[in-house]
């Protein structure tokens, strides 16, 4: 039985943080951001043009760039095969701020596609770098400011997206310049 329990204040830390969440929206400005990196966010867009771009300009690096991307594109695949196993649906409680591609929302493709980014093209220490964790970061709240994510979606989807860019750059033997 402390199992039920567990997952009873899951549930409750779920809703009231999403709703404490979403009530930022109600700032226009804030509003206004969370919908910017939300659409930049769809489908890993801009996490995928952040590589390509970095594979453009850091011909030296281009291939750790175009792996960066890969594993990115990866991860984002990876939770778009989960949402579908697990079917969860999206937030029914709060009006959302934003259209969503699907109807389920566990785990957080936003949040899987940008913490693989920063995992993966951190490890390359780009000019710059320092932002990938914050802009990530404020990707993976974006989701749940716009009330489209619960935040485990969102904790669930960055953990998924940080073991696959880490496994992905093990795996393949990514180097990491300093």
């Amino acid at each position: 039985m402390p199992r039920a329990v567990d997952l009873r204040l899951l549930r409750a830390v779920d809703l009231r943080l999403l709703a404490a969440l979403r009530d930022c929206g109600r700032d226009p400005r804030v509003a206004a951001a969370a919908r910017t990196l939300s659409w930049s966010g769809e489908h890993g867009a801009l996490w995928l043009a952040a590589g390509l771009a970095g594979a453009a300009l850091d011909r030296e690096r281009r291939a750790d760039w175009l792996r960066g991307a890969a594993l990115t594109a990866a991860a984002h695949l990876a939770s778009m095969g989960v949402k579908r196993i697990v079917r969860r649906p999206r937030p029914g409680h709060v009006e959302p701020l934003v259209r969503t591609a699907g109807r389920h929302s566990f785990p957080s493709s936003h949040a899987t596609s940008a913490v693989a980014a920063a995992v993966a093209y951190g490890a390359l220490r780009p000019a710059g770098a320092r932002v990938l964790p914050p802009l990530a970061a404020a990707m993976c709240v974006s989701r749940m400011v716009v009330g489209v994510h619960y935040p485990s979606d969102v904790a669930a989807g960055a953990a998924l997206g940080a073991f696959a860019a880490r496994a992905g750059t093990t795996w393949r033997g990514a180097r990491t310049h300093a």
